[in-house]
């Protein structure tokens, strides 16, 4: 039963069916997508350990035997144990996959072909299926059979390139982007191939990889740079936050933090720290042709009053700037507290906290106190 005030025939998917034959993140988060918005998941795992984030604990944590990010990953759903191999259990699944919705699946390409749950294969099993496909590289490509695994597509995709200064080394972003973002795609494919079939009754493949994803995410940068070969894509001064925006964007230093600042005049920053040299630079080029000189003005200045105090300065003349927050700053401040991003799911007598979906439906948080299932805890249920 739904935690929101929606009743169950409002969330969007109720009475849709997904098996969730996918681990670790894009695939189980795509379907915990779907579960959200109201839809059943069945989770179809390997008896011998089940799905591999089971066993992946971030920081080492884990509760009542599983990871605390399997906990919040695989939330709200149910789990079958099956050997896929075994030919009675694969046609127990098929059984399953006969009635269901929505398949969700990221093994690398060739595996779901050689056990006979490929797309085409389901198809000719249920003609108006739905079948989602997330992958490391596009199932294409001479990058195609290497692993798919979020730090190693940020590195072929250049992103810890484009992170830092140009002093430094390359910085990975420190979250799991591209499994988070191909999570989102796949979750949008398939809510729209569901659109089409209640519409027509025509079912279909939709298909994303971690490495398309983070492409997608680079839009701005591929664009100048494919449509102008002779820009050269540049990390820039110590300061800098973007590699196509000049100064004063970035994040510089306080006497007890760090203040990010957005696309601000250059004059305006230099009124308001009390830097005439900055003031005076009334020509946007040369926010750019001395950008290192400005950021090293600006962080110096602000290196001398707190993060707080500069903040009341900029706040009231509403330049963009924001508090550069630590994780434990973040959970304890009122902002986080009013957006209400946290929910609490039960187990076996114990109460975790973790996210709620970031999406509202009719004014309301969607939110579900239904855990993270127990390996196999379904496996009647699951013939339903």
């Amino acid at each position: 039963m739904s935690g929101t005030r929606l009743r169950a025939s409002d969330l969007p998917l109720e009475g849709v069916t997904v098996l969730d034959f996918s681990q670790f993140l894009a695939g189980p988060v795509a379907a915990l997508r779907l579960a959200d918005l109201g839809a059943r998941v069945i989770k179809i795992e390997r008896p011998a350990g089940g799905d591999a984030g089971r066993s992946l604990a971030f920081a080492g944590r884990t509760v009542n035997g599983d990871s605390l990010s399997f906990h919040a990953m695989n939330r709200n759903k149910e789990s079958v144990a099956a050997d896929l191999k075994d030919p009675a259990d694969l046609e127990r699944v098929r059984g399953l996959v006969a009635e269901a919705d929505v398949i969700v699946q990221n093994f690398r390409p060739g595996v779901m072909e050689r056990i006979g749950l490929d797309y085409d294969s389901v198809r000719a099993l249920n003609p108006s299926i739905v079948y989602g496909s997330v992958t490391g590289y596009g199932g294409v490509g001479p990058f195609q059979d290497r692993p798919g695994q979020d730090l190693l597509a940020q590195a072929i995709a250049g992103l810890p390139w484009l992170n830092g200064s140009a002093d430094d080394p390359p910085v990975p972003v420190g979250l799991a982007v591209a499994d988070h973002l191909a999570s989102c795609h796949l979750a949008q494919g398939i809510t729209a191939l569901l659109v089409r079939r209640f519409r027509t009754g025509k079912g279909g493949l939709t298909e994303t990889s971690l490495m398309e994803s983070l492409l997608d995410l680079e839009f701005e940068l591929l664009t100048t740079r494919l449509n102008d070969p002779s820009v050269e894509v540049r990390r820039k001064g110590p300061r800098s936050a973007h590699a196509f925006l000049s100064a004063p964007y970035g994040i510089y230093p306080t006497s007890d933090g760090y203040l990010a600042i957005a696309m601000n005049p250059v004059p305006t920053i230099g009124r308001l720290l009390g830097l005439p040299e900055l003031e005076a630079m009334t020509d946007p080029q040369t926010w750019w042709d001395r950008q290192s000189e400005i950021e090293e003005a600006i962080g110096d200045r602000l290196r001398s009053d707190t993060r707080d105090a500069w903040l009341a300065v900029l706040d009231a003349e509403d330049v963009w700037c924001a508090p550069v927050l630590t994780l434990s700053e973040l959970v304890e401040h009122k902002g986080f507290e009013a957006i209400a991003m946290t929910q609490q799911i039960r187990r076996d007598g114990l109460t975790l906290t973790t996210t709620r979906s970031p999406i509202r439906i009719d004014g309301e948080r969607l939110t579900n106190p239904r855990p993270a299932p127990r390996l196999g805890e379904h496996d009647l249920e699951g013939d339903r």
